[in-house]
């Protein structure tokens, strides 16, 4: 790989499936509920987010019958075939996956889009959900056409899948993962906020106890933590909080751990600042206020606030501070910090 021309993720379909793949979708999403539902039946399970029984899978809360449940993290496992190139972007939901997503693609893609400019109008990116560009895990299984029409160029996906439940030939592929935390307090208010189907006070008892999809929150990151201390070249390990506060140095360090380093010309001529306001919440918040990323789920829902802190405004001073305290007790002796 040439550092003065760095390759391109492979390609995909950026637009939103039509209604007849939807369809198809749909019925492929029917049968995996069916060949799967047997196998939970007995697992714990807790009523609350979504309106929907949680199931407790290998350790970590998943709903049922929808896209990111029980079922697709059971399929992921059993048919999904990772690479050695790829790069697969994790998180817990609301911790930051539309922005990294979105960085992400536009540093690996930024020669195959009008000559280096990621502002130019025909940049996906300005036209389309970053969930577009850069497609889950869970997905696949029940998509009727793969992801990628090619496998040349390192694939890029994401994934909220727990690091002990990722399926066997992730782990065993030697590919690399990007994983992003965020504060624990940020990530509860916008679950509810952006759900709004429960109190923040029932939101906060549920979270308190690590019952939240994909979670308990303080497990899930603790344990790509560790595997990035393991594997530092393999797994890299960001904070929403640290990414905010300087975005253009950590893009940078995104760009050198992926393998799609800044040239000094492309530093020079400000390709770097040019990602960062392209990703930026206004302009992509902006881009996404109007249509659907799917049917019955509006683009504007991957974008509430974006803040950091936004906690205090919504949790109480005493919710705060037992958040605070599991923090505390869950992460002692890692140095991991908002």
């Amino acid at each position: 790989m040439s550092a003065s021309t760095p390759p391109n993720a492979s390609p995909i379909s950026f637009t939103k499936p039509s209604e007849e793949e939807m369809e198809r979708q749909r019925a492929k999403l029917s049968l995996l509920f069916d060949r799967y539902k047997h196998k939970f039946t007995t697992f714990p399970k807790e009523n609350g987010w979504l309106g929907e029984i949680l199931y407790m899978y290998q350790g970590f809360w998943l709903m049922s019958k929808t896209i990111y449940s029980v079922e697709t993290v059971m399929a992921a496992q059993d048919t999904f075939r990772a690479h050695p190139n790829d790069i697969y972007l994790v998180s817990l939901p609301k911790s930051g996956t539309t922005w990294i997503k979105a960085l992400v693609f536009a540093t690996m893609n930024r020669n195959r889009y009008k000559n280096n400019n990621p502002l130019s109008t025909d940049h996906p990116l300005l036209v389309s959900n970053p969930h577009h560009c850069v497609p889950f895990v869970e997905d696949e299984s029940f998509r009727t056409n793969p992801s990628y029409r090619d496998t040349k160029s390192p694939r890029l996906f994401a994934t909220h899948i727990a690091y002990s439940s990722l399926p066997q030939s992730i782990l065993d592929s030697g590919c690399r993962l990007v994983y992003m935390c965020r504060n624990p307090k940020d990530v509860l208010v916008s679950l509810c906020k952006c759900l709004d189907l429960m109190t923040i006070e029932e939101a906060f008892g549920m979270f308190s106890r690590g019952v939240n999809p994909y979670g308990p929150y303080w497990d899930h990151v603790k344990a790509y933590y560790k595997a990035s201390l393991e594997h530092p070249t393999r797994i890299l390990f960001l904070t929403y909080e640290n990414m905010k506060l300087d975005t253009v140095r950590n893009v940078k360090r995104l760009a050198e751990f992926l393998g799609f380093p800044f040239t000094e010309e492309e530093k020079t001529k400000g390709a770097v600042e040019e990602i960062v306001s392209l990703c930026s919440f206004e302009n992509l918040s902006e881009v996404n206020k109007h249509g659907d990323f799917r049917s019955g789920v509006p683009n504007n829902i991957f974008f509430r606030e974006g803040k950091v802190g936004d906690w205090r405004n919504h949790l109480t001073t005493e919710m705060g501070e037992i958040l605070d305290q599991i923090t505390k007790e869950k992460f002692n002796g890692l140095d991991i910090s908002f």
